[in-house]
């Protein structure tokens, strides 16, 4: 499946980005939502640059059906505490990797939400992506049998594909 297969579907998982640089990353988030069937849509909305669209995205996620927001931002990392100071909704923060620090200043950033505001922060880059969007699925499973065996699938295959014999090749 690819994320257009999802367009006639209601997106339940909401992928925002601080730059379009950050979609290099973050589109790893977007193919894992495709191989679980999890319809999700995407936008750049910067909390610096563009916060009155950050406010409508957010603020609208909810009434629109999103159920998970995963957030990628680097630098600063606003993005993610932002986003969870104006919606309900769960957020995820992926830290991005950057030239300065290699990302560890966006994930001290967004790991140190003031207490009131939670962001699920993620490791920093790919890794944080693809498993963003499995704790997204995972969220959205508990409420959803049949997503639930595709997540435990996924599960499965991946285990699998984990050789038991080091010196054998496969």
């Amino acid at each position: 499946m690819t994320s257009t297969d999802f367009h006639s579907s209601t997106p339940l998982v909401g992928i925002i980005i601080g730059s379009q640089s950050d979609w290099e990353t973050m589109r790893h988030a977007g193919e894992t939502l495709d191989r679980l069937g999890v319809p999700w849509e995407a936008r750049v909305t910067s909390a610096h640059r563009t916060p009155e669209r950050l406010n409508a995205y957010a603020g609208g996620a909810k009434a629109r059906g999103l159920k998970v927001i995963i957030a990628g931002a680097g630098m600063a990392a606003a993005l993610p505490g932002a986003a969870a100071a104006i919606t309900p909704l769960p957020v995820l923060g992926v830290p991005m990797e950057g030239r300065v620090m290699g990302g560890l200043d966006a994930l001290l950033s967004m790991s140190q939400m003031p207490a009131g505001i939670p962001v699920g922060t993620l490791a920093v880059g790919r890794a944080g992506a693809v498993n963003a969007a499995l704790l997204a699925t995972a969220i959205l499973a508990l409420a959803d049998a049949e997503l639930a065996a595709r997540l435990d699938a996924f599960r499965a295959d991946q285990a699998s594909a984990v050789p038991e014999d080091p010196t054998r090749q496969s």
